[in-house]
């Protein structure tokens, strides 16, 4: 153990002690994080990676032990520590930011309380805890500290939350900082602030860094090496630009084919999926632990486990867990790339249509303000906005679970949809069905996935006796999961089968639409590329319309035929998903796409939001987006609301800027970035 480095893991070996005996999670695990150093650790949920932080401060639930190796944090040894020791090094040395900040503050006392709690415990109390407490909210860029020190945390949005949460970890002055996926959940707005962050806090603090997420373009722009966990083992290290542009080991590459890169959309192919599943908790490993879902794998791989290989040359440290590491960039793809999907019909009559749509709580509250649309068979709208934007109201308005102000048109296939659900017919119920974001909370956990479906074909398809049973056999093999899993209930599978179980029961009844609210912000990027496979074929097969929300905009130009970018309720831009993609934008989109991480960084500059989105109950006057446009022009954009008017065929913008004067900004702001990006600043 050396001084030079914040945190050692050397041979790190935890097990959960589950039905008797210990299972093992962790096996054998080393790495080492420098001081000011930020080191990613990245993997398949299960892998071990939350694991290795809790085990860093002895934080393992009850049945959870190190069964072998070391910690040195700043140079201690962790595992000799004594009660007092352990206490002193984790109020001290470091700090841990989960990633639901709503869980890790404290609902019943005020930010302010929260706060000086920290410093009291440090033997600071009084005004001068709270001007520390001011301070630290300062320096995470809360604009209003004396405002927000008064305030509960369900008062604050999700990225003040974080930020809160971020002021409190660094109040210790930790010299390591643990951050597990903390901005998983958020919108690319926030997150990227928070991402910019905890960057320059960085900077000023010279705090080293463990980040843990299963992003890998966030990854990739917050850290200086990678460490990549399977089944509990490190199987590859690097540097963060090496391991994500040469990887080493099958894994990794499996992991990177996942994602939806450069533009890639439903009709070019589907995204590369990884077969099989992770070896369960404690699971007997004799080889490589990756082999079973290797298409390189032979019988060396089956029965010799692979030791940590020395790739390192003159650009640093570098090790793969493969014996054919030379070889893993050749890993054939486990789906197919060459799919044809249909083109959307051009009937004559939408499956949708939306005119002058209005949603207004209270007197004041104006959530969605007239919208109108139409989406066609076969066609996906997606829908992008930051949190607040109206897009999750807008969906329920068309599932009937909110009724709409009076006035506007909802037909579906040419018509009228009563405004609540209660009133509409069997028929038009059935034809629109939703997928949530948490299957958890969407299926019922008491039952069988038999029951289940079999209750969604009984009530939605009218079905019974063997027509139900051939149809559930049908529905269960079209989202690939097998006669096995109709036995189980829901907490017996991960959270991809449980998201195939909630799409099959939406896809019971046939429909003709089915609203998809964030169905793959909580999953891996290797499950959400089936999952996101699973509903492109789909939608070829039973010609399905999807509305989509989410606030990945990568997922949603992957599946979107077209594009809704929403704010304080109003469409700011509406058109085909490449159009609205490759621009020129609104100026609200331009700032929500140069949020984006990606993951060659070639991004290298951004166009910053002040504040956050605005009170509904009290929007801006004129064009709502004046307040935080970096693009305004004067007076007319505080006084006059544009209108929404057509760019392009097709392509309509709400900007008092003329679209080819918008073409020429936003043509020199890209060319100016690339300058950048070639030459440096």
């Amino acid at each position: 153990m050396t001084d030079k480095n914040a945190l050692e893991l050397n041979d790190l070996s935890v097990a959960y002690r589950v039905g008797g005996r210990n299972r093992a999670v962790l096996r054998n695990v080393s790495f080492t994080i420098g001081r000011g150093e930020a080191y990613g650790l990245v993997g398949e949920s299960g892998c071990g990676k939350s694991t290795a932080a809790l085990s860093v401060v002895r934080y393992l639930p009850r049945n959870g032990s190190i069964t072998g190796g070391s910690i040195a944090l700043d140079g201690q040894d962790v595992m000799k520590l004594d009660a007092e020791a352990l206490r002193r090094a984790r109020a001290e040395s470091v700090s841990m930011v989960y990633q639901d900040p709503g869980k890790a503050l404290n609902p019943s006392l005020r930010i302010g309380r929260q706060l000086t709690e920290i410093f009291e415990l440090a033997g600071i109390s009084g005004h001068a805890a709270e001007d520390k407490a001011i301070a630290m909210l300062n320096l995470v860029r809360i604009s209003d500290p004396a405002s927000v020190m008064q305030r509960y945390p369900h008062q604050l949005s999700g990225g003040m939350q974080q930020r809160v949460a971020i002021a409190m970890a660094l109040a210790n002055d930790p010299s390591m900082l643990i951050l597990d996926e903390p901005t998983t959940g958020l919108d690319a707005t926030v997150e990227a602030e928070v991402l910019d962050l905890i960057a320059q806090l960085r900077r000023e603090l010279s705090a080293s860094i463990l980040f843990i997420s299963h992003n890998l373009a966030v990854v990739s722009n917050m850290c200086d090496r990678v460490g990549v966990l399977y089944a509990g083992m490190l199987v590859e290290e690097g540097s963060t630009k090496d391991v994500f542009n040469d990887p080493r080991h099958p894994y990794t590459v499996a992991l990177l084919r996942c994602l939806p890169r450069g533009g890639q959309r439903k009709d070019q192919g589907r995204l590369d999926t990884i077969p099989g599943f992770l070896p369960g908790i404690g699971a007997a490993i004799k080889g490589c632990a990756f082999a079973d879902r290797c298409a390189l794998a032979d019988d060396r791989c089956r029965t010799e486990l692979p030791p940590l290989y020395d790739l390192s040359d003159d650009r640093g440290v570098r090790l793969s867990r493969c014996h054919y590491h030379e070889q893993a960039q050749s890993l054939p793809r486990a789906t197919p790339r060459d799919v044809a999907p249909l083109a959307p019909k051009a009937t004559a009559m939408p499956v949708l249509r939306v005119a002058g749509l209005n949603k207004t709580y209270g007197n004041a509250i104006r959530a969605v303000k007239d919208v109108s649309l139409t989406l066609r068979s076969g066609e996906t709208l997606g829908l992008v906005g930051e949190s607040g934007s109206g897009k999750t109201t807008f969906a329920r308005l068309l599932l009937g679970l909110v009724p709409p102000d009076e006035g506007g048109i909802m037909e579906l296939e040419g018509k009228a949809l009563a405004p609540r659900l209660e009133n509409r017919s069997d028929d038009q119920i059935k034809a629109m069905q939703i997928v949530f974001q948490n299957p958890d909370s969407a299926l019922n956990r008491s039952h069988t996935i038999r029951h289940i479906l079999g209750r969604a074909l009984r009530r939605l398809a009218g079905l019974s006796g063997k027509a139900q049973e051939a149809r559930l056999d049908d529905l269960v093999r079209s989202v690939r999961l097998t006669e096995r899993h109709l036995a189980v209930k829901p907490r017996q599978l991960s959270g991809g089968l449980k998201q195939r179980v909630a799409i099959a029961r939406a896809f019971a009844g046939d429909p003709r639409i089915v609203v998809c609210d964030e169905p793959t912000s909580a999953l891996d990027v290797s499950v959400q590329a089936a999952i996101l496979n699973l509903l492109a074929d789909l939608q070829q097969k039973e010609d399905v319309s999807y509305i989509f929300i989410s606030h990945d905009l990568g997922v949603v130009r992957y599946l979107s035929d077209k594009i809704a970018v929403l704010y304080l309720g109003r469409i700011m831009e509406f058109g085909p998903s490449e159009a609205v993609f490759s621009g020129p934008h609104h100026p609200y989109t331009e700032a929500l796409l140069s949020a984006v991480p990606k993951l060659d960084r070639t991004e290298s500059s951004r166009i910053r939001l002040d504040g956050e989105i605005p009170s509904a109950a009290n929007p801006p006057t004129g064009c709502v987006f004046h307040t935080r446009c970096p693009r305004k022009i004067g007076a007319i954009c505080e006084t006059q609301e544009p209108e929404l008017s057509e760019a392009e065929p097709e392509h309509t913008i709400r900007c008092h800027i003329p679209y080819a004067e918008l073409t020429g900004l936003q043509s020199l702001n890209e060319l100016q970035r690339r300058l950048i990006h070639v030459y440096g600043s």
